[in-house]
């Protein structure tokens, strides 16, 4: 068994990869999930290959059935969990009054849905955990789009908003169990699900994944009496930042 076990979902690349690589290094045994089997299975040998005990689910979080089943091949795995990164998300702009129903039910069922059931699935290791060491840990990954709803990204906003409330609200209910939940509201990263702006923002000059996976290092390392609740990041002169 593990000494310490966390589940990445959107691990395939981006703020995923970024997120597992990091715990990776700091020891953690990592279960990553991704919709796409192969391009996971490639994220997953290179971290491999740098001699981190890795293991690769795929998962299409849209599914309850996929979710139970990840949950449960990481218990089987390794026996514990300390930390859960939900990750996964999808982003379809557009004006409201065009929006698609199947486009909206995507973005509810990806961005937030999952999240729901991930931790309801999750919550009874991640107890355990909090009662062995005091301090497991749930980050979800909401946007700075949540903090303040964006024109053309309404369905998208509305699901990272609720990321946050239901970060806030979940809080309340474990934090007596010594499960600590946080949710990650970004700008612009450079990831895959941003190469649509960067003919407005060149991608050295958005936030990195690294950022947020160094901001999970912070996490972990604070006392169990330290609650982050979020964490926004920005762009320096970016006026979206201080969008409430």
């Amino acid at each position: 068994m593990a000494e310490r076990a966390a589940l990445v979902t959107g691990a395939s690349s981006g703020i995923g990869l970024a997120i597992s690589r990091a715990l990776a290094e700091d020891g953690y045994a990592i279960t990553a999930s991704a919709r796409r089997p192969q391009k996971l299975e490639e994220a997953v040998a290179g971290l491999a290959a740098d001699g981190f005990e890795v293991t690769a689910v795929p998962a299409d979080v849209s599914s309850e059935d996929d979710i139970k089943a990840l949950v449960a091949a990481h218990r089987e795995k390794y026996g514990r969990l300390d930390v859960l990164v939900n990750n996964a998300g999808v982003g379809i702009g557009g004006a409201v009054e065009e929006a698609e129903t199947k486009k909206i039910d995507m973005q509810i069922d990806v961005n937030l849905r999952s999240y729901v059931i991930a931790m309801r699935e999750a919550l009874p290791m991640l107890k355990e955990a909090g009662a062995e060491h005091g301090k497991a840990l749930i980050v979800n990954t909401a946007s700075i789009a949540g903090k303040g709803g964006q024109g053309w990204l309404a369905v998208y906003s509305a699901t990272k908003a609720g990321v946050i409330g239901l970060s806030q609200a979940t809080q309340m209910e474990v934090g007596k169990d010594g499960v600590q939940v946080t949710a990650l509201c970004p700008a612009f990263v450079d990831t895959p699900m941003t190469e649509w702006v960067q003919g407005q923002v060149k991608p050295e000059e958005m936030i990195q994944p690294e950022d947020l996976a160094e901001t999970v290092r912070l996490l972990l390392r604070t006392s169990r009496y330290c609650l982050i609740p979020e964490v926004v990041f920005s762009r320096p002169g970016d006026p979206s930042a201080f969008a409430t």
